[in-house]
């Protein structure tokens, strides 16, 4: 169609929305089938929070809300980077936006400009290079390796830095791996981007507070306070607190880009919700214990889906260290036949075929950047994490 715009031919839709609209399409249509493919907690946002929002709804706060958030919600934030952070930032440089994805598009809006590079370590949230290719940017891809934990090397990113690199994004724990840099592995990171001041930080921490064992967490402005005047730090309430449709994300950093951030949302949304703001204060300055109990149900149902996914024929799953995803590979299925009579050449062959033949819905590893993978979320019950391994082993084992 002639009037639609050239960008949008540098664009693919969301594979990870496509998969749980053809899982709930097949449900529908009376299959079984068990959706392993949506990052989204199977917990109900905790009880405070929901009467934060009631309240607030009660006494009135339902009006326009200031572009970059309401003052009660920034201070909140203030305090959340400093209280689990140790990092020093004032209201003024934070700014709240519809869910983390307008944070990050808004970010790129402000800033990018034609043939400006982006780069991005994969496997990658399957957004990040659309939103750079939809603001005029390239996406500069830099591959991870299964035997270095789909974690970016330093000498790898300092091989992928051009004159026209301007951002860095950079997600730990990750979607899709799970993967989480320790300390010492972000500051070979960090290290690198010292010595080019011309590339700005992204940083995800979306999954910050779902890590497991002794993992602790670190953000990279904790570890190299250098790089605070060119770090966006990127966090929301989506995953910790079990907000997915509140669509509160958020980030700190330098206040001339929070204030040109401010100024593309004051064209493109306005202010974030303001009952969604009023429970998000909640969230962040109420009681924190629930996270640990949750990260502990998570930790269970990653061992399982771990020790279940190595039983099966032909798949290698290594353990993560956070988010709530495993990433395992399938190279062993390649050239395999499946129950059907196709031939499996590909992650995308495999998924397809395991969701006709078994009716569970993951996410092909290629979409990601990185194949032959698939992703699995194990956000759901322990129940259907059983059901749904069950079903991979008894696929694997069905072909020949």
């Amino acid at each position: 169609m002639a009037f639609l715009a050239e960008s949008l031919k540098r664009v693919k839709p969301s594979a990870t929305l496509a998969v749980t609209q053809k899982a709930r399409e097949l449900t529908a249509a009376g299959r079984s089938v068990i959706s392993l493919g949506a990052g989204e907690p199977d917990f109900d946002t905790p009880d405070n929070i929901k009467k934060a929002a009631i309240d607030a709804i009660n006494r009135g706060e339902t009006k326009y809300t200031p572009v970059p958030g309401i003052p009660q919600l920034r201070e909140a934030i203030v305090k959340k980077f400093k209280r689990e952070n140790n990092l020093d930032y004032t209201a003024a440089q934070v700014i709240v936006g519809t869910g983390g994805k307008q944070i990050l598009y808004n970010a790129f809006v402000a800033t990018m400009n034609p043939g400006d590079e982006v780069i991005i370590p994969a496997p990658f949230w399957v957004s990040y290079p659309e939103m750079v290719a939809l603001n005029g940017g390239t996406p500069v891809i830099v591959d991870t390796t299964q035997e270095n934990s789909f974690k970016l090397q330093a000498k790898d990113l300092e091989a992928a830095i051009t004159p026209k690199t301007k951002w860095l994004i950079f997600n730990s724990p990750s979607n899709p791996s799970g993967a989480a840099y320790s300390y010492d592995e972000l500051k070979a990171i960090t290290d690198v981007l010292v010595k080019h001041d011309h590339v700005w930080v992204l940083t995800d921490d979306m999954y910050e507070h779902l890590t497991y064992g002794d993992f602790k967490f670190v953000t990279p402005v904790e570890i190299e306070p250098k790089l605070y005047d060119r770090t966006l730090t990127m966090n929301g309430v989506s995953k910790a607190y079990a907000m997915t449709g509140w669509r509160i994300g958020y980030a700190a950093g330098p206040l001339n880009l929070i204030k040109a951030m401010d100024m593309v949302q004051g064209q493109q949304t306005s202010g974030a919700c303001s009952i969604a703001q009023w429970a998000a204060v909640e969230a962040l300055n109420g009681p924190q214990d629930f996270i640990e109990e949750r990260r502990k149900i998570f930790e269970q149902r990653r061992d399982l889906v771990v020790s279940m996914l190595n039983q099966a024929k032909g798949i290698q799953c290594p353990v993560p260290e956070g988010a709530f995803y495993v990433y395992p590979s399938c190279a062993g299925t390649i050239g395999k036949t499946a129950p059907s009579g196709k031939v499996i050449e590909t992650d995308e062959d495999f998924v397809s075929e395991l969701l006709e033949t078994e009716g569970v819905a993951v996410v092909h590893g290629s979409a990601f950047g990185l194949g032959p993978n698939f992703r699995i979320s194990y956000a759901t019950s322990t129940k259907a994490l059983e059901e749904a391994c069950q079903r991979i082993q008894r696929f694997c084992a069905s072909l020949r």
